[in-house]
């Protein structure tokens, strides 16, 4: 029997619990001190609908002619949060090109060479899969 105390609604009632066994069922719940009159009933709210996503943005533009280069894709599902490099760009290797956010963190996806970004294939706030092509490079 393990004892607790439980605010409910401003007032402090001493509650305990005892463990019925592991698998069978949880637990029972014996008040020790008596709840408050039956026109003090305590009220459930329900959940709040979660708020409103903002919407992605419009599907990036498909490249005009053929793209060349090696191809940078997503190591992991996620967003585009930022596109640090424009089409044309020098770049060298350990540059960012994007960040990418996954399981609430911000992951840098870097340049594995020098080049020259060749062709972006994603927009910023899309969602990605593992494997989706990022970014060309020259």
């Amino acid at each position: 029997m393990k004892k607790f105390n439980v605010t409910v609604n401003g007032k402090a009632y001493a509650v305990e619990v005892e463990e019925v066994g592991a698998g069978q069922g949880g637990f029972t719940y014996q008040p020790v001190q008596q709840a408050a009159p039956a026109q003090a009933a305590v009220t459930v709210q329900q959940p709040q609908a979660a708020p409103e996503q903002p919407k992605a943005a419009p599907a990036p533009k498909a490249p005009s002619g053929p793209v060349s280069g090696e191809t940078i894709s997503a190591p992991m599902p996620g967003t585009i949060l930022d596109i640090k490099v424009t089409e044309g760009q020098l770049i060298k290797a350990g540059d960012i090109l994007v960040i990418l956010e996954a399981m609430k963190m911000e992951n840098e996806i870097v340049s594995p060479k020098d080049g020259i970004i060749n062709g972006i294939h994603i927009a910023k706030l899309s969602a990605v899969s593992t494997g989706d092509p990022l970014v060309t490079i020259e």
